[in-house]
């Protein structure tokens, strides 16, 4: 008997998500020194974490013994101080990602179909497809989200949208105007994800508006995560606003202590630090003016963004991303998102930008 046979035949066709390189794996492959490797394929935060949340982890390296708060009293206390909810609208999550797995448990089944754009983020099919249900790929408008199509793509069997906006891989962007109309069109029986994992480095004129629409549309979820903007993408913290209603049937199928000690203090103090948020989006902007320069003065198109990324097209990417391994640069080939030509690359400090910069023009000439 074959033990993976066992396995519903949804589980065996998923193909695992596939992280971006850590910088000591390059290290050991290549016989490199880490601190001359960059890496700029998984959108962190240059800058680190906020000193808030530093300072805080550390006040609570001594309780680790003990389990976490389950219910996440302290940073729910924050999130509903910052947004404006109670707690009864809050889940919790072990980074984003947890709450849109969490929406799939929720809310997905074998007979059901969930609705995503294409080259959307890759986790919406996979939660889709590991709750066996039926994932629907809307064509895309210029590499960004088509609502009228992800409209269109709606079926009566269908249960949840998804929606990223910012968007991971393109960084395309809709406006609030947009989404606000989708969202009045949208059966009220389907669940729309509203995924912001980028948001906080949209200006302030383009800020989401989605928590005000909360109480107006029960069936939105939206997702945000401490990973980015924050800096904390390695103690894994996200959460979910949405109703009472729909939070609560999340809540049971969270995993029990499911963000961890450190994570939950850390984030409750990154959420008051507007000054690192600040400085975070200050400097993103200038990276994001250099590499788009620099990309052009390579004659290399690319995709406007409006995360901590941008999507450089580059013609053989998987070639191009091999290449630049050996220059000890790490960017990110989305080939699996449907664009072969194209790499995404995250906004580092102007040193490491100009490192991925100078390795890109060496390898075209390389190549040339």
């Amino acid at each position: 008997m074959n033990l993976c046979d066992q396995s519903p035949h949804y589980i065996r066709a998923i193909a695992p998500y596939q992280p971006g390189k850590p910088i000591a794996e390059l290290a050991r492959e290549l016989g490199l020194a880490e601190r001359s490797i960059v890496k700029l394929a998984s959108n962190e935060n240059p800058l680190g974490a906020s000193p808030k949340a530093l300072e805080a982890v550390e006040n609570a390296l001594h309780d680790i013994a003990r389990y976490p708060d389950g219910s996440g009293f302290e940073l729910k206390a924050a999130l509903m101080h910052k947004f404006g909810v109670t707690a009864a609208q809050i889940v919790l999550g072990n980074g984003s990602n947890d709450i849109l797995e969490m929406v799939a448990r929720a809310y997905l089944a074998p007979g059901c179909s969930a609705v995503f754009s294409q080259h959307a983020f890759a986790i919406y099919a996979l939660a889709t497809q590991a709750a066996g249900a039926e994932g629907i790929t809307a064509a895309a408008r210029e590499y960004g989200h088509d609502l009228d199509a992800l409209l269109a793509a709606i079926r009566p069997d269908t249960r949840v949208v998804f929606i990223a906006n910012p968007n991971n891989p393109t960084g395309t962007w809709l406006p609030n105007a947009d989404i606000l109309a989708f969202l009045q069109r949208v059966p009220a029986h389907v669940i729309v994800v509203l995924d912001e994992a980028y948001g906080e480095y949209l200006p302030k004129d383009q800020q989401s508006d989605a928590l005000a629409w909360l109480q107006q549309f029960p069936n939105l979820i939206v997702s945000r995560t401490f990973s980015k903007a924050y800096g904390l993408a390695g103690l894994r913290v996200g959460y979910g606003l949405t109703s009472a209603a729909v939070a609560d049937m999340m809540n049971r199928v969270r995993q029990p202590f499911n963000v961890n000690s450190l994570a939950l203090v850390a984030a409750a103090a990154a959420l008051a630090d507007d000054d690192f948020i600040a400085r975070s989006y200050a400097l993103n902007q200038l990276g994001m003016r250099q590499i788009i320069q620099g990309a052009l003065l390579l004659g290399l198109d690319y995709i406007p963004s409006y995360g901590n990324f941008v999507a450089v097209r580059v013609g053989d990417a998987a070639s191009m991303y091999q290449r630049l391994l050996r220059h000890g640069v790490i960017v990110r080939p989305i080939g699996n998102y449907g664009m072969p030509e194209y790499l995404r690359v995250s906004i580092g400090l102007a040193a490491e930008n100009t490192q991925f910069l100078q390795a890109l023009e060496s390898v075209i000439k390389e190549q040339a």
